[in-house]
């Protein structure tokens, strides 16, 4: 990845919708230019997908909560892997002192949080974890 591509994925992070054409002019190259190198970082899963950020405030029914994951042994890539491929994992962060792994998890209500725990403790080469419900964000 050079800088074009860095200010590519910014410019994306900013707004993931902005057109093709306005990338290019923001960054002052060609439109092909802007698609192949999108389809370069795609290809090589650098970006893996496009969203759609809500205002904290816009689903109040739904839950957040931050679960710090321990894992057992080498087992980080099988776990990071079997973490990506659930839904409710909305972002999955490496970290250091006591926890490997910490996973920012979203899911409708009590109910799916509870089976979303039960699912993630199942995954071989978890030793412990430990939840928190986010209850309120003040920036």
């Amino acid at each position: 990845m050079d800088d074009t591509d860095r200010q590519l994925i910014s410019l994306l992070r900013k707004d993931a919708r902005m057109s093709v054409a306005a990338l290019a002019y923001k960054l002052g190259v060609s439109r092909g230019t802007v698609t192949n190198r999108l389809r370069k970082l795609e290809d090589e899963q650098v970006i893996v997908g496009y969203t759609v950020r809500l205002r904290p405030d816009s689903e109040p029914e739904r839950i957040s909560a931050w679960m710090w994951v321990l894992v057992d042994g080498n087992q980080s890539r099988a776990v990071i892997a079997s973490l990506l491929g659930e839904p409710a994992v909305y972002t999955l962060h490496d970290t250091n002192g006591r926890w490997d792994l910490l996973a920012e998890l979203h899911a409708e209500n009590l109910t799916e949080l509870s089976q979303v725990l039960e699912r993630v403790r199942l995954i071989k080469g978890i030793a412990n974890t430990e939840t928190s419900i986010l209850l309120a964000t003040y920036r």
